[in-house]
């Protein structure tokens, strides 16, 4: 039965690339560089899929890594940076369009000086620059439009069904029980039951707007088979979240994915402006419900209670530890030596985050660290809804991943390197160097236009 259902998966896979296909539509051969970073990434590491594991205990495995996902990510790493020096002419234009990011990048680099482990703070912080760098690999694709569409697709499509093939039918890889809560956990192609919602969410959420795309683009003849293929996989992303029990995954997509909706109606589309009300109302609904709801109705029709999974505990735990408010304890640092073992103490074994990104990032860079992840919101916002003054169907997807984002981060550190969360929301709020454009808009594209004004340019690769 197992091997008939995964004949079936791997045809279920090669059915949705099949309609999703569209003739003369192609990318560049780099995008697969940021394809198989996004692959491990969202899934679990090269280490474990090859089973090579090591005996090692909760504190090593956070401070310690294997060479050979080491190696892994170097590779793709060099390849992106080899890619974008050829592509370097475009690449200037972001890097100086993008300032705030790179006073970001470059305070966290900068506080790897007062680590406790400069070496570790130093390799995470190269990680994080490869975040950035396949970013700007899709985004300087010769036509980042579909780049960004091809990413979910070949992501979304073998990650997903792969995870309900796992949970059904594999399931010593895709789920475990847990003796204390006396539960099944179903973590599917990754390592946790939060990673598969993170998973789930961040390919629906791509799905969600290819579907709306070529809903939209009623001129579009592979229309149909496109709907199809992506309402497939949006059904598929809600069942695993729900399987996964994952909150937090749930609410953000469907606050998330709400204001993706919306802002395709006239009201929205006519007035720009009032995308701000439906990214405020997004975060006004899960503030109140986090943190304003004093009955803790909301959260219990969510299955969850007022501690919110034990995360006030932590929260508590984390913030008794003494750090330096300024500048915290150094990039990805926190989680190390005695504080490591203080806030176990305090709070639960194993854990390796506040479960708020907004906390995670004071404790690592301090409450200046805070304040840049502040500049970068308020101009990520600035440069989403620019764009989608020019092109709604392009802005409205930076603007669901920024809302995602924020939101997702009020319960779990989603401003953490080798994230799909972290990764959406650089996405989000990477700003378009003025007279970017692709070389010719298609059905289910977007332009990037400068000025309301098309532009049709050669780019060199």
């Amino acid at each position: 039965m197992s091997a008939i259902a995964a004949i079936l998966t791997i045809a279920l896979i090669a059915g949705l690339f099949y309609l999703d296909r569209e003739a003369g539509e192609r990318t560049s051969t780099a995008l697969w560089i940021p394809v198989f970073w996004l692959l491990i990434v969202s899934s679990r590491p090269v280490s474990m899929w090859l089973h090579i594991n090591r005996e090692v205990t909760l504190e090593d495995r956070y401070t310690e890594g294997s060479p050979l996902d080491a190696a892994y990510y170097a590779v793709l790493l060099v390849a992106g940076v080899l890619t974008l020096n050829r592509r370097w002419v475009r690449v200037k234009g972001f890097l100086l369009a993008n300032l705030p990011i790179m006073l970001f990048f470059f305070y966290c680099g900068l506080s790897i000086m007062w680590a406790d482990s400069p070496v570790i703070a130093l390799k995470r912080w190269i990680k994080a620059v490869g975040d950035l760098a396949m970013v700007l690999v899709v985004l300087t694709d010769p036509r980042p439009a579909l780049a960004i569409r091809r990413v979910f697709e070949r992501v979304g499509f073998l990650l997903l069904p792969l995870s309900v093939l796992f949970i059904l039918f594999f399931p010593s890889m895709g789920s475990s029980y847990d003796p204390i809560g006396r539960v099944t956990m179903y973590f599917g192609v990754t390592t946790f039951k939060n990673l598969l919602g993170v998973l789930a969410m961040f390919c629906g959420l791509g799905s969600l707007w290819s579907f709306l795309g070529a809903y939209q683009s009623r001129a579009n003849p592979h229309r149909l088979r496109v709907m199809i293929a992506h309402g497939t996989l949006i059904i598929m992303a809600v069942w695993l979240i729900v399987k996964a029990d994952s909150m937090t995954s749930l609410s953000c997509f469907g606050l998330a994915g709400a204001v993706m909706v919306l802002a395709t109606t006239n009201l929205v589309v006519r007035r720009p402006a009032a995308l701000f009300l439906l990214v405020a109302g997004a975060a006004g609904i899960a503030l109140f419900a986090l943190f304003l709801d004093s009955g803790g109705s909301m959260l219990q029709s969510l299955g969850r209670n007022s501690t919110l999974t034990g995360r006030t505990q932590i929260w508590a735990a984390v913030l008794a530890q003494r750090i330096n408010p300024v500048l915290g304890t150094g990039f990805e640092s926190f989680w190390m030596g005695n504080r490591l073992q203080s806030v176990w103490s305090l709070s639960q074994v194993g854990i390796e985050e506040a479960h708020n990104g907004y906390l995670e990032l004071y404790l690592n860079l301090g409450w200046v660290g805070l304040t840049l992840l502040g500049m970068l919101i308020v101009t990520g916002y600035r440069n989403g809804l620019e764009l989608f003054r020019r092109d709604p169907v392009a802005g409205r997807l930076r603007i669901a991943f920024l809302t995602c984002g924020m939101i997702y981060s009020c319960t779990e550190a989603g401003f953490r390197m080798m994230s799909p969360v972290w990764i959406g929301f650089l996405l989000a709020i990477v700003a378009v160097p003025v007279g970017e454009a692709v070389e010719s808009p298609r059905p289910g594209d977007f332009a990037l236009r400068n000025g309301g004004v098309r532009k049709q340019v050669r780019i060199l690769q």
